[in-house]
């Protein structure tokens, strides 16, 4: 194969599979990569999303390769190997020697990435615990074993050593089915579920990039279980008819899929407030509001979403431990408006 590889942008190939081809995609693109990158690295990348055939993401490696198929691969950025630590303030909630539990502020991304190499929750956990998170979990997310949206709120767990790490991560993959790891949200969304109490049981997918996600059908390549339970705790400018203008949703996680809430609450038609991704189309909706309220939320510009409550066993000692955090000052002062407006 003479480098059928075209560069469509600085980070990008392009590739046009030939009559002959054939196997699995990880193998294939291995091959045609003539070892630029290992075939492990390959499967990542697919497993990620980087990897599109037919304009189309794909996320498993073992895809058989079709003649004709058409492949775009998103290649890494240059990484820095390791993150550095930065004099970045946490706002800790507790800490022992195997764990620190902190409040995650909205803005602040949780670990290095394309773009945000700098200024992460990272660096600001390697200047605060020093050496002791070095290679737990690997180098880009010492210490991580969940992680929360760049403009969501709340509160994390971070791992200080691999015993943690592992327990900890065990909890998260089993969602707490047969522990007492539990995780609930504080949402303010458009309008008012018909039911105010419910469960959105709609398996999510990538939605054509590499960070957008969608319902996806239960039979679809890249469709993972998703599992919400919410239940409305409040709601403002209600009408005769039973409908409100928005709403406080308290939300539950059975799973921890990427914008799960964000996502979920938008397919039943009550997307969050300010959520650039998943509800621009309803921004329209603050005209309806008195002009103090129009102001304060035409100005809320994020998810109004916040990770309130976090529990989960102890990974030394066996004790549930249970945190909360409480509303951060942009989302208090967005009830505060709606309920004045109501």
């Amino acid at each position: 194969m003479n480098d059928p590889f075209k560069q469509a942008a600085a980070n990008r190939k392009v590739l046009t599979a030939g009559e002959d081809a054939a196997g699995r995609l990880d193998s294939f693109l291995t091959e045609a990569l003539s070892g630029e990158f290992s075939r492990n690295r390959i499967k990542s990348l697919i497993e990620q999303g980087a990897v599109s055939i037919n304009g189309k993401p794909v996320t498993e490696a073992k895809k058989k390769v079709q003649p004709g198929d058409r492949f775009e691969i998103d290649l890494p950025e240059p990484e820095d190997p390791e993150p550095k630590g930065e004099d970045i303030p946490l706002d800790v909630l507790y800490e022992d020697d195997h764990l620190i539990v902190l409040v995650k502020p909205a803005g602040l991304v949780v670990h290095p990435g394309a773009g945000n190499w700098t200024g992460t929750l990272v660096n600001a956990l390697i200047h605060h615990c020093g050496n002791s998170l070095s290679g737990i979990g690997g180098v880009k997310r010492p210490g991580i074993v969940h992680r929360l949206d760049k403009e969501t709120s709340g509160v994390m767990v971070v791992a200080k050593n691999d015993a943690a790490h592992r327990h900890l991560s065990d909890q998260f993959a089993d969602h707490g089915r047969t522990g007492p790891l539990e995780r609930a949200y504080r949402a303010v969304v458009w309008g008012r579920p018909r039911q105010l109490k419910g469960t959105i049981d709609a398996p999510l997918g990538r939605a054509g990039d590499r960070t957008k996600r969608a319902v996806k059908r239960e039979d679809s390549d890249d469709a993972r279980e998703a599992i919400t339970h919410y239940e409305v705790v409040e709601r403002y400018l209600e009408k005769p008819d039973g409908t409100s203008l928005a709403s406080t949703v308290e939300c539950h996680l059975e799973t921890g899929r990427t914008h799960q809430i964000r996502v979920h609450m938008a397919h039943i038609g009550h997307p969050l407030i300010g959520d650039p991704e998943y509800g621009a189309a309803f921004r329209t909706k603050a005209n309806l509001l008195p002009d103090a309220a129009k102001a304060v939320v035409s100005q809320f510009h994020r998810q109004a979403l916040h990770a309130f409550m976090l529990q989960f066993e102890h990974p030394a000692t066996g004790e549930t431990m249970h945190f909360e955090a409480p509303m951060p000052d942009d989302m208090a002062a967005l009830i505060e408006a709606l309920q004045a407006a109501t």
